[in-house]
């Protein structure tokens, strides 16, 4: 019987973190080389968003995506060359049913993706299905469909949510580094509950008033840890790495399990 694997939510932060070696990426290295070795990776990033159904990469050979700009030549000759796993893009269908889930043929791995899978699994030799975060979603669908994914930790699959808890790029400054007084409060406020294992107020976290507006902005990268939330079993512990702060944006990771 294969035993129950953790689920992850990793702050991401830049994507130079998948080529510094820095204490992030140092983490998350050691986190590769502690976990049990997962059967395959289900990835649920920030940078992968659909519009009216999920969708899944369902490519035998996912490309490598390097979905931004300004950075060194030396991050756009990244290339994660890790396998696809069409099977478990369909199981992810078969778990998320009767909503729909597109099977996609070409979609390869963003760098919310690979930004932190790189570190972890340097050797590319565990296979990746990215899940899409369909936007027209509720907040509480997503949550509900990571406890609908939960099956997959007990099948050999690490379920890994990549993404930032506070995340907004428009307040700021990296020249400074400054960090707003928002930023650590409610930082600190979602480590409160996700411990406490309090989902509610995280699910509904417009509720939780304008420190969370600030944070969480446009969402995207705060969404992939409700699915990680959401494939939490009762009782399980949860710890915190990588918890620090830069700006605007927060580094903090989960681990459950």
């Amino acid at each position: 019987m294969t035993a129950r694997l953790p689920v992850l939510f990793l702050g991401h932060g830049s994507p130079m973190n998948a080529i510094d070696d820095n204490a992030w990426s140092q983490a998350w290295a050691r986190l590769g080389a502690e976990l049990p070795r997962p059967r395959a990776v289900l990835m649920i990033s920030a940078h992968w968003e659909t519009m009216g159904a999920s969708a899944v990469s369902a490519a035998e050979h996912p490309e490598t995506i390097h979905d931004f700009g300004g950075f060194p030549q030396a991050l756009f000759d990244v290339r994660y060359d890790a396998p696809g796993a069409p099977a478990l893009a369909l199981r992810v269908a078969e778990l998320l049913a009767p909503d729909r889930v597109v099977q996609h043929p070409t979609r390869g791995l963003d760098h919310g993706a690979w930004g932190v899978l790189r570190p972890m699994y340097p050797h590319a030799d565990v296979p990746v299905v990215q899940l899409s975060l369909d936007r027209g979603r509720s907040d509480q669908w997503h949550y509900d469909a990571g406890a609908r994914l939960a099956a997959l930790r007990d099948e050999g699959v690490l379920i890994v949510g990549s993404g930032d808890i506070v995340h907004n790029l428009r307040a700021v400054n990296f020249r400074t580094g400054e960090i707003p007084d928002w930023a650590p409060r409610f930082n600190d406020q979602a480590k409160a509950l996700i411990a406490a294992g309090d989902h509610g107020p995280l699910i509904d976290w417009r509720s939780l008033g304008p420190d969370a507006e600030a944070s969480i902005n446009s969402a995207e990268h705060y969404l992939p840890l409700l699915y990680v939330l959401g494939a939490q079993q009762p009782g399980e512990p949860v710890s915190f790495f990588t918890d620090d702060l830069f700006a605007a944006i927060s580094m903090t990771s989960v681990r459950i399990g």
